[in-house]
């Protein structure tokens, strides 16, 4: 669930300090600066998380429904799934509000600058989580889709966020392992079992998450040095995380190979997959010869060309379903 914006440490400062019982009342969403806004509202919930990852998570439920879409249940379904992330979305902006501070483009943001309490979006974030959890067992009836949304929350906001996002270069790997779940989610509520479609569809998002993630990490890696992050580009250096990059991008062209090669998928996703699967790797491989300014040029290209990447096959892997027999 996008998994991994910022790597930052745990503090005990002030912030954290405050009456964590106190009762949610008027100066909990009114800071110096003025009253926060519904905009500031929608950003707390990362909105462009949200959407691409729910984009995933449709892919996987059309993929197992293979066209016998049941509207209601779908929709339930992407219902829960956009409240369990954007309780994991709150919550991460809870434990990252410190060195949100710290970095340019975060300490503008309604928690950081102290616009809105920790106490109000702990419990903000709590709930959210709590109520899509609520409408993917009560209001999609799949007690699998909700065991999946209750996994991925945990891995994100508690194994990633508090823990190796802070400590480790390894935390891109295990946030992209909470990243993958939506397309999970999706397709098991519709399956109700594990199978390998559910397998593909969670590879096809986790190998996906690392390139695309250092790739931001190489344009702002001052940023993250500046404020203690232990992201890849900033501990090995950008030859090392060249390397990792070029590893799951090759990884991602079979795996979309076999969504179509076990009938998940037909032949116009497996074309378009292989040639921008390929025309990734070539990307990727070039960037060695990229120094400097031109590395952040690359990076930004390589940043672009993923989400590009992502939407396409994303609308692809729904076009393109192999329909029930």
């Amino acid at each position: 669930m996008d998994n991994q914006v910022t790597y930052e440490n745990v503090s005990t400062g002030s912030s954290q300090g405050q009456a964590g019982t106190d009762a949610i009342d008027a100066s909990s969403t009114k800071g110096a600066n003025g009253p926060v806004t519904l905009k500031e509202y929608y950003r707390l919930v990362k909105p462009g998380i949200i959407y691409s990852n729910l984009m995933t998570a449709f892919a996987g439920y059309w993929v197992a429904a293979k066209w016998e879409v049941d509207w209601l249940h779908l929709f339930m379904t992407m219902l829960g799934t956009a409240l369990v992330m954007a309780g994991g979305t709150v919550l991460n902006n809870y434990l990252d509000r410190e060195m949100d501070a710290k970095m340019e483009r975060t300490q503008n943001r309604a928690l950081p600058s102290g616009r809105l309490s920790a106490n109000f979006v702990l419990w903000f974030g709590i709930i959210l989580g709590t109520i899509g959890l609520g409408v993917l067992y009560l209001g999609a009836h799949s007690p699998l889709a909700t065991l999946m949304g209750l996994l991925g929350l945990f891995f994100y906001v508690w194994i990633y966020t508090a823990w190796f996002k802070r400590t480790s270069v390894w935390s891109t790997f295990v946030g992209a392992i909470s990243g993958a779940v939506p397309p999970l989610i999706g397709y098991c509520a519709v399956s109700g079992n594990i199978d390998l479609g559910a397998i593909l569809v969670f590879l096809f998002l986790f190998l996906w998450q690392p390139p695309h993630f250092w790739a931001l990490g190489i344009r702002r890696m001052e940023e993250y040095r500046a404020a203690g992050f232990p992201l890849l580009p900033v501990v090995r250096g950008t030859f090392v995380t060249k390397i990792s990059m070029v590893r799951y991008v090759v990884l991602l062209v079979p795996v979309t190979v076999m969504l179509t090669a076990y009938g998940y998928v037909g032949t116009i996703f497996l074309i378009v997959s292989t040639i921008l699967g390929l025309t990734w790797v070539f990307m990727s491989v070039k960037g060695f010869k990229a120094n400097g300014e031109a590395e952040i040029v690359w990076a930004k290209r390589m940043f672009l060309f993923s989400l590009l990447y992502l939407t396409l096959l994303s609308i692809l892997m729904v076009i393109d379903t192999t329909a029930k027999i």
